[in-house]
């Protein structure tokens, strides 16, 4: 698989019009889909950085380090960027065993029953 480096990704990574890149968080060891959430630029630095997944809040509007207030943290595993650019994947840890806000392990939690 082709790598990337950190200054190729920030360069790489296409935001919205208010700035924006969708950012998938997965679990590092099950591949379970956690949650997909935010980015701006900084953020995105802020969590190349640190290795602890940082997120923009929409509704907030406000920087959001996961975890900070639940202890529920995401640390980086490892970061992909897909073919256009627009959405990134990042492979995590996480600490607790909850990623969503309503206390499940993962926000993607409900299923259409066909």
């Amino acid at each position: 698989m082709p790598s990337i480096t950190r200054d190729d990704l920030l360069a790489a990574a296409k935001y919205d019009r208010d700035g924006l890149v969708a950012a998938i968080a997965q679990d590092a060891d099950t591949g379970a889909v956690l949650m997909l959430a935010y980015m701006n630029a900084d953020t995105l630095r802020q969590t190349l950085e640190t290795g602890v997944m940082t997120y923009w809040s929409r509704s907030r509007q406000e920087v959001w380090v996961k975890g900070a207030t639940s202890g529920h943290t995401q640390i980086v595993r490892s970061v992909r960027i897909d073919c256009d650019g627009d959405a990134l994947l990042f492979a995590v840890e996480q600490l607790g065993g909850i990623a969503c806000h309503t206390g499940a392990p993962t926000c993607f939690y409900r299923e259409l029953d066909a």
